[in-house]
């Protein structure tokens, strides 16, 4: 097995995708490498008639995966890094993060061309608290109903007209060639992402130094630096599918600008901060622009923060 790497992955058409990227990057950088794909069913894509945080949360399509590596029927996992716990369980690692794709969210419909365009009353479909909390402050009378699924099984709803109006993340459609079903980009600063949105990051045993080695040579610097702060901010906020957290870092040069909000889905408030420093030190920005939140009372939406 020496000359094999196998990854492991959720079985949906852009978790294929992203895995697949993952092991053609590697076969060019690692002539002679063997990469196979280990395709799993997780908790996560199974159970679809609840919202993610009435299940126990994004980890939920992790656990499968990671358990495969530890039983030894893989040496790595592919993940949209948006997806991973601030916290990986003892023993793992993140030891690659991917260039980051297009961070946005997108409005996808089929007669309106953005927000601003739904008729009163609209029908629009999200399960992400995060994408609610935000659709709320910009238009408190449009109605919002869960939407869980692959891509191919959100569109599909929102072609049977059981919605107005859908938002997906632009990387995921960007990545099955299904571009053209975005009408347009929800985009900072009037709308932030997830943190991590649009990143794929590679998971290993932390332990394993030939996988490790391997997957080292993927790393994208830039990348990690933003996104190192945008989790940093979740992390000191105790973010997770349960709360409305949102934030985006850019790099220019030596210094990273982190934004951030954290939202109520049910009424629209919200609090927004953000914090620029050095590109050197991300972590820190994150807990400055936590910080800031929290002052700004955030901590109303965040029952988990003390």
């Amino acid at each position: 097995m020496k000359n094999t790497l196998r990854i492991a992955t959720r079985k949906s058409p852009l978790a294929l995708w992203q895995s697949e990227h993952v092991a053609a990057c590697l076969r060019a950088l690692h002539p002679g490498l063997e990469v196979v794909l280990v395709p799993m069913s997780t908790r996560g894509d199974e159970v679809l008639d609840r919202s993610l945080a009435a299940i126990g949360g994004k980890g939920l399509f992790l656990k499968e995966l990671e358990l495969a590596m530890q039983r030894g029927d893989a040496d790595c996992a592919v993940h949209s890094l948006k997806d991973v716990p601030m916290e990986l369980e003892p023993g793992f690692a993140l030891p690659a993060v991917l260039a980051r794709a297009d961070h946005a969210d997108a409005f996808v419909s089929n007669r309106f061309d953005g927000i601003a365009d739904l008729p009163r009353g609209a029908c629009v479909g999200t399960s992400s608290l995060r994408r609610q909390a935000q659709l709320r402050a910009l238009r408190p009378d449009l109605v919002l109903r869960d939407l869980r699924g692959n891509v191919n099984t959100r569109l599909g709803r929102l072609d049977a007209g059981e919605y107005d109006a859908i938002v997906l993340a632009c990387a995921g459609l960007q990545r099955l060639g299904l571009e053209s079903r975005i009408r347009s980009r929800l985009d900072a600063p009037d709308w932030l992402p997830a943190p991590s949105q649009g990143a794929i990051a590679v998971e290993s045993l932390a332990g394993d130094a030939r996988i490790n080695a391997l997957l080292a040579p993927l790393e994208d610097a830039p990348t990690r630096i933003c996104i190192e702060a945008e989790r940093a901010m979740n992390r000191a906020l105790h973010g997770s599918c349960h709360v409305p957290v949102a934030g985006l870092a850019v790099l220019a040069g030596d210094r990273v600008l982190l934004r951030g909000m954290v939202g109520d889905a049910s009424d629209g408030r919200s609090v927004r901060a953000e914090a620029e420093g050095d590109a050197a030190a991300p972590q820190a920005v994150g807990v400055a622009v936590a910080r800031a939140l929290l002052d700004g009372g955030a901590g109303e939406f965040l029952p988990a923060v003390t």
